[in-house]
């Protein structure tokens, strides 16, 4: 052990984060869907399919290492929301080995 700086770069396959979010534009879901994810987010292990609108899959689970895996804002807010009201969603997911 020198103490010399080491680096060490490789193309990184799997494990990639993936971030979907509308930023207030789009991404709109209703109450129901935002606590439908919040329940499938708390299953440990849970593999699921991404496919994304050029027709791109990948296997991923939720992100948690950086924070919650799903935040959601209301739209406008409602002192007493309901299943139907609109959120901006946030989803953080994480790639797997195929």
């Amino acid at each position: 052990m020198t103490g010399a700086f080491l680096v060490q770069e490789g193309l990184l396959i799997h494990g990639r984060p993936i971030i979907l979010s509308g930023n207030g534009e789009a991404g709109w879901v209703s109450r129901l869907t935002v606590k439908n994810l919040f329940a499938l987010s708390n299953a440990a292990n849970k593999t699921m399919t991404l496919t994304l609108p050029d027709n791109r899959q990948f296997s991923v689970i939720f992100e948690r290492s950086n924070g919650v895996p799903v935040e959601a804002k209301q739209v406008l807010s409602f002192a007493y929301p309901e299943d139907g009201d609109q959120y901006l969603l946030t989803l953080r997911l994480m790639t797997l080995t195929s």
